[in-house]
């Protein structure tokens, strides 16, 4: 069957309420609605306001943003409907406010009757309403599959022996990170739902990453998960010409050729005032021209310039640039004085680092971001900057590992290396996602496809 040809499939997306999540599914959204289908994407309308600005006029015309009205909740206000700027105590309180909103999104499904819904990895009820509707739900993964493969050993079949070393090194990491995990009664809950959306995803899941950065855990995936593991990545978003002329753009225009490292955490990730005075002291020893975004916890934090050591900004002159709260990360990255990229290890952050051929020094901080962290070590595109035991940074360290990977002989590995990735990225173009397409088309018109789910 030619899918350009036939009519329009009709998808609904419903990603979890974080950037970090709302980004590949919009990426995914995008690159679908060229390959003749008709995208509705559900979210709180505080992130669909967030989105607005990043729809063309004519992607538009076959992406629609629908809103998900979720209980209204005296601790939770309608601008707290989103995990950007949420106060960390109010976590649980929207995570059950979103599953409280399941009787919102069948009558969304119901109203639109897609042929296919596409769901995010804490919502096991939406496939369960799609299979009311008998329409086909399948689940997009916006992490790696090396996360997968690490949970999936920890709670699905912990008997089973993780096929390469450094995925119990990744394990490790991520248990260091959160230890409650480790435990049968604690913190589990979101495992339960995350394997759960697993499990109900039909004949398939899609994964944002690619073979030539993650094949092996790919093929690896299928012995915890019968589904057939589809990846459509790298997702990232596309660069936004419109900062071109901005300020930090400008600053980054006066420097060399590879000569400045790119400092950002996301947007949902904050250092504390001890790893701000290691990194601050470490990118000034390191003697690399950087760009650093601070940021902090939404009506937290302090002035910049009382964020960092006493006279840094002094000392530091023209060398660096200290911005707050935001920074147009790809048009940083894809810029020819761009050398390095420290970073939390998000996994967009990483894929959009590869993108542009940049190297990572890694400084994760939580979730799955140790694991990611690891990945980057393993395939030779990136080095950690190493913790105590008791997980501070070192500031000596921190200086090290950035000069390795911008400047000294040591790092030339690392740099071919992620250069590497970029010209592979190029060649791939489309051609992941391509080679799908006509599978998702065929999930669309089956019949009684719940059967073989």
């Amino acid at each position: 069957m030619d899918s350009k040809q036939s009519s329009p499939k009709k998808v609904l997306m419903l990603p979890w309420l974080a950037q970090g999540h709302i980004t590949p599914f919009l990426e995914l959204a995008k690159k679908l609605s060229t390959k003749n289908f008709h995208i509705s994407i559900c979210s709180t309308p505080i992130n669909l306001t967030s989105m607005q600005h990043r729809i063309t006029e004519t992607q538009s015309l076959s992406i629609k943003l629908v809103p998900l009205h979720l209980p209204q909740l005296p601790e939770l206000p309608p601008h707290h409907h989103t995990t950007n700027g949420l106060p960390p105590h109010l976590l649980p309180t929207l995570k059950d406010a979103f599953d409280s909103a399941s009787a919102e999104f069948s009558k969304i499904v119901q109203t639109l009757s897609p042929d296919l819904v596409i769901y995010d990895f804490l919502q096991p009820w939406a496939p369960t309403i799609a299979l009311e509707y008998k329409i086909p739900a399948v689940e997009f993964l916006i992490t790696g599959a090396a996360v997968v493969l690490s949970f999936f050993s920890l709670l699905a079949k912990p008997d089973v022996e993780l096929p390469f070393p450094e995925l119990q090194l990744m394990l490790q990491s991520f248990l260091k990170a959160h230890p409650k995990m480790a435990t049968a009664e604690d913190g589990r809950g979101d495992m339960i739902s995350i394997l759960e959306c697993l499990k109900k995803s039909c004949k398939m899941i899609l994964v944002n990453t690619f073979k030539e950065l993650e094949g092996k855990y790919l093929d690896c995936l299928p012995i915890f998960i019968e589904k057939k593991i589809v990846p459509v990545g790298p997702l990232v978003q596309e660069i936004d010409d419109e900062n071109k002329d901005s300020e930090i753009m400008q600053w980054l225009n006066t420097k060399d050729e590879l000569s400045t490292v790119f400092v950002s955490f996301g947007s949902e990730n904050f250092l504390s005032k001890e790893e701000r005075e290691e990194l601050a002291h470490g990118l000034e020893l390191s003697g690399i021209n950087f760009i650093w975004v601070v940021r902090f916890p939404m009506g937290e934090g302090p002035k910049v310039e009382e964020s960092v050591p006493v006279e840094f900004l002094d000392r530091i002159g023209e060398r660096g640039l200290i911005v707050e709260d935001w920074a147009p990360q790809a048009q940083i990255l894809a810029h020819s004085s761009t050398g390095g990229f420290v970073s939390h290890c998000g996994w967009n952050s990483t894929l959009e680092s590869l993108k542009f051929g940049v190297p990572i020094i890694t400084m994760p901080l939580k979730y799955d971001q140790p694991i990611n962290g690891k990945v980057v070590e393993a395939v030779g595109v990136g080095v950690e900057v190493k913790r105590d035991v008791n997980g501070r940074l070192n500031r000596e360290n921190i200086a090290q590992v950035i000069r390795k990977v911008v400047k000294d002989e040591s790092g030339v590995e690392v740099r071919t290396k992620a250069r590497e990735f970029r010209e592979i990225i190029r060649m791939n173009g489309e051609k992941d996602i391509d080679g799908h397409i006509e599978e998702l088309v065929q999930l669309c018109n089956e019949g009684k496809w719940f059967e073989n789910c």
